[in-house]
C-alpha cells in the first residue's frame, strides 16, 4: 500500500492582484504554484522556489515570498543549494530533536 504524506495547507496568496482580482490569470497562476508547493516536502520546495526566483529575477524573491506564504531566507537558501552539487538522502540535517529517554548501551 502507498505510503501517504499528509498534504500541506493550501496558503492564499496575499498580493494585490489576488485580492483585488480574484478571477484574473495571475490569481491562477499564484493558486497553481501554491497546490504544487503544498505536496512538495521542505527541501523540494525551498528548490522549486529557489528556481522560480532564479527565473523571475529581480524582486523575485520578496515576489514569491507573499505568493507561497514562505520566509525570504527559505527561497535564499533554495538559491544557495541550486548552487551546490545535489545531494541525496537527507531533507534535514542531521542532530537536533528531542534528546532519548534513556541512554542506548548495555543493560545487566
Amino acid at each position: 500500500m502507498a505510503k501517504v504524506r499528509p498534504r500541506r495547507f493550501l496558503h492564499r496568496c496575499a498580493c494585490r492582484t489576488c485580492q483585488q482580482h480574484p478571477h484574473s490569470g495571475t490569481a491562477k497562476a499564484h493558486r497553481v504554484i501554491n497546490r504544487f508547493v503544498a505536496v512538495l516536502n521542505e527541501k523540494q520546495r525551498r528548490l522549486f522556489l529557489g528556481l522560480c526566483a532564479r527565473q523571475q529575477g529581480r524582486g523575485a524573491i520578496r515576489q514569491l515570498a507573499r505568493i507561497a506564504g514562505v520566509s525570504r531566507n527559505t527561497i535564499r537558501r533554495g538559491l544557495r543549494e541550486l548552487g551546490q552539487r545535489a545531494v541525496a538522502g537527507r531533507v534535514r540535517r542531521p542532530g537536533g530533536g528531542r534528546p532519548p529517554v534513556e541512554k542506548k548501551g548495555r543493560t545487566s
